[in-house]
This record gives C-alpha cells, structure tokens and sequence, in this order.
C-alpha cells in the first residue's frame, strides 16, 4: 500500500555523484542539504529521505531542490539500490509484511443506543435506518422523488 515515486536516475558530469528526478516534490522551492543524519530532522519528506539515503552507507551527502535529488556516493560504493529507496518512500506496505490484528474494541458503556429500525424494516434497511438519522433519511427520500420525477 501506499504509492510508488517515479525515480528516473541519471549520470552526473561529477564522478561519484547521482541525480534523482522523481515524478513529486520534496522541498518545494528551496534547497536543501544533509551531510549527516542530525542535519535531516523532523517528518518532512526531504527530510526522510535523506535520512533513509545516509543511512544506507553508501551515500555521504544528499541536496535536494523540488523534485532534483542530488548524491554524492561514498567512495568505494555504487548506485545500485538507491533508486529503490527514492522510489519506496511513500510505500508503508510491502509484500511478505503481516497484516496486523487489533482486538474489537469494547463497547462503551456510556455511549448512546443505536437508534432502533422503524417496524418493517428488515436486513441491510434495517442497519441503513439505525444508523443515520431520520432528517437525513427523509433528505435522500425527497431528492430520490425529485430527481425521477424529472427524469
């Protein structure tokens, strides 16, 4: 779950640096840059991926501008599975994870009853009815009426 970022990776005229484009922007309009991990603080976007970049051993330094993500790779390393991280930023949800279970939460003995369905209603009408209330009941009624009376 979640959604994928479009990463395009393209060589750089510097040896030893990457650019990213991703298909989003991460900083808006101003530039930003992380050497280390205490400079990427806080929840923000760019702020995540660099963290997530550093982390990875392989990169030194990160800049970004809008959707531009610039690295400069530590020196014995390479690429390879970069563009992976930029492009899994957004994705909370991958294959082989557990679902996880939550207990049902108990009933809370200070909350009001249900409304009760009027005589007659029975199965998914009955559920409708208790459930929302009957202004808005008689709202969709009456629009219902409207439109197949134009119709």
């Amino acid at each position: 779950m979640g959604q994928q970022v479009a990463v395009v990776e393209r060589p750089s005229t510097k040896p030893g640096v990457i650019r990213f484009e991703a298909n989003r922007t991460l900083t808006g309009m101003g530039h930003e840059v992380f050497r280390t991990l205490n400079d990427a603080i806080g929840p923000r976007p760019a702020a995540v991926l660099a963290r997530t970049l550093l982390s990875s051993g392989k990169v030194t330094a990160v800049h970004m501008y809008s959707n531009m993500i610039t690295v400069d790779l530590a020196k014995p390393s390479d690429s390879a599975g970069l563009s992976d991280l930029v492009r899994d930023m957004y994705q909370y949800w991958k294959p082989g994870m557990e679902m996880p279970v939550f207990e049902e939460a108990a009933a809370d003995p200070d909350a009001a009853p249900a409304a009760a369905a009027p005589a007659g209603a029975s199965g998914p009408e009955a559920a409708y009815l208790s459930l929302v209330p009957a202004t808005l009941v008689e709202r969709s009624r009456a629009a219902m009426a409207k439109w197949k009376a134009e119709h």
